[in-house]
């Protein structure tokens, strides 16, 4: 696939993977539309990307927990942009707290935006990418969207959630050009234990030790590009936390005993 003049709305764009992302669409000629709520960032960052690789950049404010706010971006983009090529649902919050402890409404929370904010998004878009004749959306899902582990049963189930929604979205457009990537990585070097939500809704402010030595989302990135240029289905990439998934295909008694015991991921 040639980026070039493509159109890449990518969410979560003002840090970790995100701003990684949209760093190696631009280099690649692609015309990048960044979205966040922080749009101090998403300002300075479209104009460095803009003046290094002179490409056309937009941003959107978006905010995922806001089903106002995700159907107001799709109004504005598509007052801006007559056409979209590749959708990167990328944004999304994690979780430190036991189920028990943790009420409904931080499960709520946690699915607003992971699950039915990206899916809101990719609906107002989705007609968009038909009338072009076709698309590509990729799924930030996550190693644990492809099993439960403690501490992180909202988030787990909502990347579970995600693999329905995608994969029955790919069944039933795969004959009119649209393409689905689902990445599933496992510790990437990123803010998101310290963005993630404690039991009580606040954030849990703290840098994971695994996190903190996690794959960069650089490398990740370059990954996701290859992903997309193979039309890959599925990814899987990390470090070992990634064993966890084919243990859980085809050692599930293994599995059952591990995921007890072995640190979150």
């Amino acid at each position: 696939m040639n980026f070039v003049q493509k159109t890449v709305w990518v969410t979560g764009a003002s840090s970790g993977i995100g701003e990684a992302l949209v760093w190696e669409f631009a280099k690649l000629g692609a015309d990048v539309v960044l979205s966040s709520r922080n749009i101090e960032k998403l300002d300075q960052l479209a104009k460095e990307l803009a003046n290094k690789f002179k490409v056309k950049t937009d941003v959107i404010p978006l905010d995922l927990g806001d089903n106002n706010s995700v159907l107001k971006a799709v109004d504005e983009f598509k007052k801006q942009h007559h056409k979209i090529d590749i959708l990167v649902n990328n944004a999304g919050i994690s979780q430190r707290s036991l189920l028990i402890e943790t009420p409904v409404e931080v499960d709520r929370k946690v699915f607003e935006i992971n699950f039915f904010g990206a899916i809101t998004l990719t609906k107002g878009i989705l007609p968009m990418m038909l009338e072009a004749g076709g698309g590509h959306i990729v799924v930030m899902s996550s190693v644990v969207g492809k099993f439960g582990i403690t501490l992180r049963s909202a988030y787990s189930a909502s990347k579970h959630a995600l693999h329905g929604f995608f994969e029955t979205l790919r069944c039933e457009l795969s004959d009119r050009n649209i393409r689905v990537t689902i990445l599933c990585p496992g510790r990437i070097r990123t803010n998101i234990s310290v963005n993630a939500l404690k039991k009580d809704g606040s954030l849990y402010n703290k840098m994971d030790e695994g996190q903190a030595k996690g794959l960069s989302p650089k490398i990740f990135a370059r990954r996701v590009i290859k992903a997309i240029k193979r039309n890959r289905k599925e990814v899987a990439t990390g470090g070992k936390e990634i064993l966890m998934i084919y243990i859980r295909r085809f050692l599930p008694w293994l599995y059952y005993i591990l995921s007890s015991r072995v640190k979150p991921i």
